[in-house]
């Protein structure tokens, strides 16, 4: 089992890999990058603070304020005033930054529209259930005693 878990996450970065590649292609057909993209997305439904996309996209703090600051100067972003924290103050995207991520989003989607055909839908929702729970399995690994999983208790 151990070395059907290193061939599958062999294959998830590979695919990571190709994915990262094609999004980078969308991004720059619109000017863009992969990481604004992503930060773009984030941010696209509620305004954040910088930690708070950071956490949810799984990178750097650091990371996500350089490529904030970017979409700010761009004027796709812009930084509003946080009620529950005065120094974190929100992220939120510019008419001109949805306008931009629906562009990007509409390449990704035309893209999607010729890739799914070709990949059965029972199949896809195999895949995305087992990555679900490699993901949790992995976030676990880490957090508990020992072996550094949770225990079955906790």
């Amino acid at each position: 089992m151990s070395d059907e878990l290193a061939l599958l996450v062999a294959d998830v970065f590979e695919a990571a890999g190709a994915l990262r590649r094609s999004g980078e292609a969308f991004a720059a057909a619109e000017g863009q990058t992969q990481a604004r993209w992503q930060l773009m997305s984030a941010v696209s439904e509620e305004a954040l603070t910088v930690p708070q996309a950071a956490r949810r996209l799984g990178i750097a703090r650091q990371g996500v304020q350089r490529v904030a600051n970017d979409l700010t100067d761009a004027d796709l972003a812009e930084f509003l005033p946080n009620p529950d924290h005065r120094t974190s103050p929100l992220l939120a995207l510019t008419s001109e930054g949805h306008t931009t991520l629906r562009r990007i989003t509409a390449r990704a989607e035309a893209a999607h529209r010729v890739i799914a055909p070709k990949l059965p839908e029972e199949d896809l929702s195999g895949v995305r259930a087992l990555l679900q729970r490699l993901t949790e399995e992995v976030r676990n690994y880490g957090t508990g005693p020992e072996e550094g999983g949770k225990t079955a208790a906790g």
